[in-house]
């Protein structure tokens, strides 16, 4: 998800808490827990500094998106409280392994994916079943802030709902992908799912040998082709795997790649982010290079 996204949800989960016996120190260091607890995982976009081979691609959303780094980064978060605020109080750390992992595993469902298992499994997981920036999901957060505002009940009972609400809208969009990319096993070799901006529509990207299909599908309609993409399968990369070390980075992180065999260039990109006539994760050389 985006920083924005990411950022409501520790606001969420800090509002979602019953804070009527904290003391100010207490809830100064849950506020800081839940804001950074649901950013710090990102904190991998540092990398781009040393970066000298190209696996800012891989670096990104790896390792510390990891399941098993969340215990680790709650750890860091808590430490930091007692340390700021002297606030030694096990929900910081509970709260903090929550907002790192509602982190890490929210983006499981937007194409882009995450390391969620690394070190131990390697490849990204990722469902395609969220955009990366998901409007409903503001909706229901800004709609919960302004009912929390004006309603007479306690507003962490609000924040509560609105987690519920949240919860109930990634389960109906999930669903949904999961049934449309069953359906479509017999049709591609390969596939993978990207979700529209508009609740319930999907880009479904299929592959079979030299053709890649790009296709707008609900769950209650055909699945219309917008596009036919072709793939020259047999084209050597090696030259521009060593001339652009972000190539092969792309190559293996992605579901499957185009690959573009032409007189004057040679490339891959990344179908499911293939957008008027071009994909902006596209890594490429000219051919008089």
């Amino acid at each position: 998800m985006d920083t924005i996204t990411h950022t409501l949800f520790g606001l969420t989960l800090y509002g979602a808490v019953d804070k009527r016996k904290f003391s100010k120190e207490k809830k100064r260091a849950l506020l800081f827990t839940t804001v950074v607890g649901s950013q710090i995982p990102d904190i991998d976009v540092i990398s781009r500094l040393w970066d000298t081979e190209g696996q800012y691609q891989m670096w990104h959303r790896g390792i510390t998106h990891s399941i098993f780094l969340v215990p680790v980064w709650a750890l860091i978060l808590a430490l930091l409280c007692y340390l700021f605020w002297r606030v030694k109080d096990r929900r910081i750390f509970l709260m903090g392994g929550l907002a790192v992992l509602i982190h890490n595993t929210s983006d499981l469902f937007n194409a882009w994916g995450t390391g969620y298992f690394e070190p131990f499994f390697k490849g990204r997981i990722s469902f395609g079943t969220l955009p990366i920036i998901d409007f409903v999901i503001w909706t229901i957060m800004i709609i919960g802030f302004i009912i929390a505002k004006k309603a007479k009940i306690q507003s962490f009972f609000i924040y509560r709902y609105v987690w519920m609400a949240i919860l109930l809208h990634v389960a109906l969009q999930t669903g949904q992908g999961y049934i449309i990319y069953q359906q479509t096993n017999e049709l591609y070799e390969q596939k993978a799912l990207s979700a529209s901006f508009i609740p319930w529509n999907f880009t479904l990207i299929g592959k079979n040998n030299h053709d890649i299909e790009i296709s707008k599908v609900t769950l209650w309609s055909e699945k219309s082709v917008d596009v036919v993409l072709y793939s020259h399968e047999n084209a050597d990369l090696d030259h521009l795997f060593d001339q652009k070390p972000e190539a092969k980075t792309l190559y293996e992180w992605s579901p499957f790649v185009v690959i573009v065999d032409e007189d004057d260039k040679l490339g891959i990109y990344d179908p499911r982010f293939y957008r008027n006539g071009q994909s902006f994760l596209f890594e490429y050389i000219e051919r008089n290079e």
